[in-house]
């Protein structure tokens, strides 16, 4: 314990820095789920895709020292930009081929899920030999300053960049769920389909504007993420996906604030966990979390509907 105790500013900022882009990725999850009642477990490949985006982009902008002031704002808005919409326009394509073809036909939600973990697959093994099967590293983009040291925890600049870029992201998509009226139709949808179709909704477009918002802030994340740590490859998103739905289930899937209350969560448990038990056990942790709240708490902390959130 008296690891804990010596780490607890350490673990606190570490565990919110990470929580915050499992809580971006749970939103994708949380969004799909509270419209279709689908697990889309291709959405941690969309979150890969961004971040071979990122990469291509601090490529193509010929990066080679870390950027600062204007400069570092313009990469983080234009790389933010790219990344949404490459892996937004991904998960729109997914959900035209993979999704549409079987809910026209009924099909049950077994038949999507099995169709997900195989859209996963596909696009893990495609990245591998389109792109590359080996770990990507890429210069640094921004200086790792320490900003301030609380305790024994340094706040650096790209643990703030991740966390503020994280929290104005989710508010963004909360103002635009809950005070919109395109918002409204995703809400009437998630609530009653078949009603929402009666009241003129056009069920097909939001599910697609769904799918297209959700990649997005998986983009959003994986650009966050490579700043960060500074690396990727074609399975990166496969345990980081894990966690990801953990967070969902454990705020409350289908519950916005719960993908960010639950991300957030998860990333302090790791850490506080880890500086108790070791590193290795992070991965057991976040998996434990997800094993205990199924069984004590099926419907998250929340444990909210998207379609009745308050309007």
């Amino acid at each position: 314990m008296s690891n804990f105790v010596n780490q607890f500013w350490a673990s606190t900022i570490d565990g919110l820095t990470q929580g915050a882009i499992y809580a971006l990725v749970a939103l994708g999850y949380t969004l799909v789920y509270g419209v279709l009642r689908l697990i889309n477990f291709a959405h941690s490949e969309i979150f890969m895709i961004g971040t071979f985006a990122t990469v291509g982009v601090i490529s193509a902008a010929g990066i080679t020292s870390p950027l600062a002031g204007v400069g570092l704002l313009l990469f983080v808005l234009g790389a933010g930009a790219v990344a949404a919409v490459v892996s937004g326009g991904s998960a729109v394509v997914l959900e035209r081929v993979a999704y549409r073809p079987l809910r026209r036909r009924g099909a049950t939600q077994l038949a999507a899920l099995i169709s997900a973990i195989g859209a996963s697959l596909f696009l893990q093994q495609a990245v591998s030999i389109w792109v590359t099967s080996d770990a990507r590293t890429t210069e640094r983009v921004m200086e790792k300053v320490n900003l301030l040291t609380i305790g024994t925890g340094d706040l650096r600049a790209d643990k703030l960049l991740v966390f503020v870029g994280a929290m104005a992201m989710m508010i963004l998509l909360d103002r635009l769920v809950s005070g919109t009226r395109f918002g409204r139709a995703i809400r009437a949808t998630a609530q009653n389909a078949d009603t929402a179709t009666l009241m003129g909704v056009n069920i097909d477009r939001v599910i697609m504007i769904t799918f297209l918002i959700g990649g997005a802030m998986a983009g959003v994340g994986g650009m966050l993420y490579v700043i960060f740590f500074e690396v990727t490859n074609f399975t990166v998103g496969f345990v980081l996906g894990i966690k990801a739905f953990t967070s969902a289930v454990l705020g409350g899937i289908g519950n916005l604030r719960g993908a960010l209350l639950g991300g957030l969560l998860l990333g302090l448990i790791e850490e506080y966990g880890a500086s108790v038990v070791g590193a290795q056990w992070k991965d057991v942790i976040a998996f434990s979390v997800l094993v205990a709240v199924l069984m004590f708490r099926p419907t998250g902390l929340l444990g909210e509907a998207l379609g009745k959130a308050r309007a």
